[in-house]
């Protein structure tokens, strides 16, 4: 029997196949673990009742909807004053990468983004009550920044 030598340029174009792919699994996988750690800063934030520090992990473009002023005060008056909490608990389900999403009508085109479903349970004077709301995550300026839906408007 006669061996066959693999040619050493096929050879080294295979590995170089596959370690592309792998590259490239890895970074979908650990962008998506980054935006997941960003929702959890957010959420852990506001159940401090640390909302000056939430506002910051928002995208320009939330920025432009609210200074920060205004959301500190906001929350803090409609969801401990007017629902009577201290605070509350949340899940995130899995995240799902979008490639393209506007959050509003007239608004930008985001691209590469993760969408989350955030649960937020409330125990307060009015009863127990969930609030889920779609969070959005992009990268901007390399960091991951959050977004909120604004279609209907």
């Amino acid at each position: 029997m006669r061996r066959r030598n693999v040619p050493v340029k096929g050879l080294f174009m295979g590995i170089l196949l596959i370690a592309a792919v792998l590259m490239l699994v890895r970074c979908v996988f650990v962008s998506s673990d980054q935006a997941v750690a960003v929702v959890n800063e957010f959420y852990q934030y506001e159940q401090q009742g640390d909302f000056a520090s939430s506002w910051a992990l928002f995208h320009s473009e939330m920025k432009k909807r609210f200074g920060k002023g205004a959301y500190i005060q906001d929350r803090a008056h409609v969801f401990m004053n007017h629902f009577g909490v201290e605070t509350f608990t949340y899940t995130l389900d899995s995240s799902e990468k979008l490639d393209k999403w506007k959050m509003s009508k007239t608004g930008p085109t985001f691209k590469n983004i993760y969408k989350i479903l955030v649960t937020q349970t409330y125990k307060g004077k009015y009863g127990n009550f969930d609030l889920k709301q779609e969070v959005f995550i992009v990268k901007e300026k390399e960091e991951w920044k959050i977004l909120w839906d604004y279609n209907g408007q």
